[in-house]
């Protein structure tokens, strides 16, 4: 299965225009947004999980980052509410499961091998973000020099200078709505583009967005 598979192509996706797919385990339905390979894939998906369900042990052979949108998601190393941050490394087993429910953005097999410690962030913490300019805040989740992601909170009627990304960027919209080439981004869209790219970020009512950066390759 491919889908946005070519990673030096842009990328738009509202996920609330998707239809929710079965898993192989009952309860858990997933939107795609980005997929190369069956059901072992390097993927990029929202995950849903019904209140009481529960994935299969299983490996994550090349790494699992999933930042929490709602509900509480469950496995060995603890529970994890609405707004929380993980990332597995290379060769990490767990049990995933979901009591009240849950939702996930979760992005499957995109680290590389250096990769070797556990992350576990509370992004809704209020000494992790720092202001980088009127009306623009940000949070850093991970930094390496194969990626950072960080999490940016904007203010109502915020218009930034446009950013350059030499490695490519990827966007999800969490909460509220951004504005590119006039066009309304709420919630729940993905946009990726390729190395490169620039962005300016504007925001009518305020947003609160995922953002990773410098993990794409570069252009043929």
């Amino acid at each position: 299965m491919q889908i946005n598979a070519d990673l030096r192509q842009p990328a738009l996706v509202d996920s609330a225009a998707l239809d929710w797919i079965a898993s192989p385990m009952a309860g858990v339905e997933r939107r795609m947004l980005e997929r190369d390979g069956g059901e072992v894939a390097r993927a990029t998906s929202l995950v849903r999980y019904a209140p009481g369900s529960a994935f299969s042990p299983h490996r994550h052979d090349e790494g699992e980052e999933f930042l929490v949108l709602d509900g509480v998601f469950s496995d060995e190393t603890g529970d994890f509410p609405r707004g929380h941050y993980v990332r597995n490394p290379p060769g990490s087993r767990h049990t995933p499961s979901s009591a009240p429910g849950a939702t996930i953005l979760v992005k499957l097999r995109q680290m590389p091998p250096e990769e070797a410690a556990p992350v576990r962030i509370d992004t809704t913490d209020p000494g992790l973000w720092r202001e980088r300019a009127p009306g623009w805040s940000e949070a850093l989740l991970f930094s390496a020099p194969w990626e950072q992601v960080d999490m940016i909170r904007l203010a109502a009627g915020i218009e930034s200078a446009e950013q350059a990304y030499p490695r490519g960027v990827e966007i999800f919209v969490v909460e509220g709505s951004i504005t590119r080439d006039g066009a309304t981004l709420g919630a729940g869209t993905w946009l990726r583009l390729p190395a490169g790219s620039r962005l300016a970020l504007a925001s009518a009512d305020g947003a609160l967005l995922y953002r990773k950066s410098g993990h794409l390759p570069a252009a043929a």
